[in-house]
């Protein structure tokens, strides 16, 4: 996809609100044919510009507990050890960081003892793990559904 416009911009931040919202009601918000809307949706998800998956709340299944773990890794061992952890069901987040540690990984667990039983029983023995540091995260304010790419033609 060569440029996303002011008008994919709209649509955009019209799904972050409500990723349901028919084309229809895109179109009279936005003020353009309904089929405009449809062949612009159409593009931004063949583009892979945004996907439409469902938000699932942990809470709903026990998961109140969040935290940000970082793992240092033995040396050329990193993608081992990043491989290994997205294996995890607890683990929703896993990412290669730069800096004193090597894995950035974000946990969800029913309780705290839940948690500590995770990385001393789980991640502390997959081969390559050679330190932890957790980071317990009491509030979440913003997540990844809910981030816009900024828009260089708001007023």
């Amino acid at each position: 996809m060569d440029t996303i416009d002011a008008l994919d911009h709209e649509i955009i931040a019209l799904l972050v609100a409500d990723g349901r919202m028919p084309c229809a009601e895109m179109s009279r918000r936005l003020h353009q044919p309904a089929r405009t809307i449809r062949y612009r949706l159409e593009r931004l998800l063949e583009n892979n510009v945004v996907q439409v998956r469902p938000i699932i709340n942990p809470t709903a299944f026990g998961y109140t507990i969040l935290a940000d773990v970082l793992i240092e890794a033995e040396v050329g061992r990193v993608w081992e050890v990043a491989t290994a952890v997205s294996q995890l069901d607890e683990v929703s987040y896993v990412a290669c960081a730069t800096g004193d540690r090597d894995v950035s990984i974000q946990v969800l667990a029913h309780s705290v003892d839940a948690l500590y039983q995770l990385i001393t029983d789980q991640l502390h023995t997959i081969p390559g793990v050679r330190r932890t540091q957790t980071v317990l995260l009491p509030i979440k304010l913003k997540d990844i559904y809910q981030w816009q790419p900024p828009n260089p033609f708001a007023a």
